[in-house]
């Protein structure tokens, strides 16, 4: 048997997963000296990069003494909940971290839920210990609140805690002592997570639990083997979550080192493996012996709670920026997607029309931009939260949301809260003149309550929110108060026109945007929507006024990214998104097919 451990790393978004083990590959060894490697070298994908968050989870491996650890770094954000409820399935033992100042958050809360409910050994890890206003005492005391709440065991409870500052790769087990490396990890994973069950010769048995694509050797699998031996060339049995078995040829065996995949010959139990031949494999199905198959329990996939509507794009503008515009691209596409992403649902629901459910915005977002990044024009409508019938009751999902904000804000954001049906819960100061207030509130109340959020605390606030339950419909909930600008031309906008409409309310663009009948340029002032012309230019004369020579001047528009277009949109309004621009646009462009629609 070698000496493996499996550890996953879950946390709320931000409070430095990622960093943490750039931190133990770079200390470890792992990385030669002549290796380069970028910061965070964990997130590959470029929108990763760029947002400086984990989407997908990924693996790892590296060596100390004579041991393998086997690390999975896991996303923060509610939205890939499902993804960390996999992974812990997967390892023995979690490395939970939390911010020395902000403490416990409500993805802290829901991963760490999760973790103790599958019976995983924790070591809490305080991070961030060099901030200013860092508490860590407080926030030991807050978790073990928190293991205490959910019901942990004596032997969870008994939780080693390291502070470290992960950045800076400093690690020690009180804070009394002097800065030390991450030595007191290694060893504290080595002597606190138990050995993988499972042996090397009783039937195989490998659970999968994320996918990956290669346009070589198509689908791969990534698992772990909880029993046997697993060989480059076996003939293996896939007993899928339906009970049905397929017979199958391993052609290719992976191992993980560091940040490189290598090929391996064989694997045995215990430890965390990619392997590819098996076209028709997903998310929580068992290889097993041909000769002895022994399936393991399938998995639960969380399932969606929100729903947007992909279409072909039919404005005016239509195929002059994008590659790929026809139905069938965008279908082909959309399904490639969810190949590899199970939290994600796709139907067809019209001509040209796809309905694609996700857990959450940011995950249908992201989604959206890496497919204008390849070229693709699309147009997407209002997410729409997914009502289930429970016992014939009409349910909608709920979620638990938590905010900080200056103390002399809160009323603003409580009223703001209050129409949209949230129950307060708790509200506590958190010292430098922060609140923190924590709700329960209907999912559908927080489509487009974070660009309003922003504005009532100045930028100051942060919120949070993750999956609580679904309970009974709670009736109608206040949504945008403000009216939109169409323009009622088609053409180049003006800077003259715009000079005389920034009057009337916020533009969303500059001089020079083409511009389209039916096409959003703005937000009103007020609720009521209002056709304006942003192509009007001066009428020029050969009598000289005395306004004449005014200069014009523009206030800067307002930038609309993909994100705040989503949230901002209401049912009778599209996003036209496109490799170049997101416009906002009615679904009716005409004023007389509007009309004729809301009757």
């Amino acid at each position: 048997m070698q000496k493996i451990r499996n550890i996953a790393v879950i946390a709320h978004v931000d409070h430095g997963k990622t960093t943490l083990v750039d931190g133990l590959l770079t200390q470890s060894g792992t990385f030669g000296e002549h290796e380069h490697h970028d910061e965070r070298a964990m997130d590959s994908n470029a929108l990763e990069k760029e947002r400086g968050i984990t989407i997908l989870s990924k693996n790892t491996a590296i060596r100390y003494k004579d041991h393998k650890i086997n690390i999975i770094d896991t996303p923060g954000h509610a939205d890939f909940g499902g993804e960390v409820e996999r992974v812990l399935k997967m390892v023995d033992g979690v490395l939970v971290l939390v911010d020395a100042y902000e403490g416990v958050m409500p993805q802290t809360k829901f991963v760490v839920k999760k973790m103790l409910a599958l019976g995983k050994k924790p070591i809490v890890v305080v991070n961030k210990i060099d901030k200013p206003s860092a508490e860590p005492e407080r926030v030991v005391d807050e978790m073990f609140d928190l293991f205490a709440a959910m019901d942990a065991t004596d032997d969870q409870l008994d939780f080693p805690v390291i502070y470290a500052a992960a950045r800076d790769g400093i690690a020690k087990m009180d804070m009394a002592d002097p800065d030390g490396n991450f030595e007191c990890i290694f060893e504290t994973i080595l002597s606190k997570i138990p050995e993988p069950d499972g042996d090397r010769e009783n039937p195989t048995q490998a659970q999968v639990f994320t996918l990956d694509y290669d346009n070589y050797v198509g689908k791969i699998g990534i698992s772990r083997i909880f029993n046997g031996v697993i060989k480059k060339g076996d003939n293996i049995m896939l007993a899928k979550a339906d009970g049905e078995l397929v017979k199958g040829r391993i052609t290719k065996l992976i191992g993980f080192h560091g940040l490189n995949r290598m090929e391996i010959q064989e694997a045995e139990a215990g430890d965390i493996v990619a392997f590819a031949g098996l076209e028709t494999v997903d998310v929580g199905d068992t290889v097993c012996d041909p000769n002895n198959p022994i399936p393991l329990d399938p998995m639960h996939i969380e399932e969606p709670t929100l729903t947007v509507v992909f279409s072909v794009n039919d404005s005016p503008l239509a195929g002059t920026e994008g590659k790929h515009v026809t139905s069938n691209k965008l279908k082909d596409r959309l399904e490639s997607e969810m190949t590899t992403n199970v939290a994600m649902k796709l139907e067809v629901v019209g001509e040209g029309k796809f309905k694609v459910s996700g857990r959450g915005e940011l995950q249908i977002t992201i989604l959206a931009e890496n497919m204008r990044r390849e070229g693709y024009e699309f147009g997407v409508s209002r997410p729409e939260v997914i009502v289930r019938e429970i016992e014939g009751v009409k349910c909608e999902p709920f979620e638990h949301l938590v905010i900080d904000v200056p103390e002399e804000l809160s009323g603003t954001v409580i009223e703001r809260l209050g129409k949209r049906k949230a129950e307060m819960k708790s509200m506590v100061p958190m010292g430098q003149g922060f609140q923190r207030i924590e709700f329960e509130i209907p999912a559908r109340a927080l489509i487009g309550f974070r660009g309003q959020f922003l504005t009532d605390t100045k930028g100051e606030g942060i919120m949070n929110h993750s999956f609580l339950e679904f309970r009974p419909y709670s009736g109608s909930v206040e949504s945008r108060s403000y009216g939109a600008l169409i323009s009622m031309e088609n053409g180049e906008a003006l800077g003259y026109s715009l000079f005389n409409l920034q009057d009337r309310g916020v533009l969303f663009i500059g001089p020079q945007t083409k511009v389209y009948e039916g096409m959003i340029v703005g937000e009103h002032s007020r609720s009521n929507d209002l056709v304006v012309n942003p192509i009007k230019g001066k009428a020029q004369s050969n009598v000289r006024s005395s306004g004449a020579d005014e200069a014009i001047k523009l206030i800067p528009p307002r930038d609309m990214s993909l994100e705040r277009a989503l949230e901002w949109i209401e049912d009778d309004e599209l996003l036209e998104i496109t490799p170049k621009n997101i416009r906002i646009r009615k679904k009716y462009l005409t004023e007389t097919e509007r009309r004729r629609h809301s009757r």
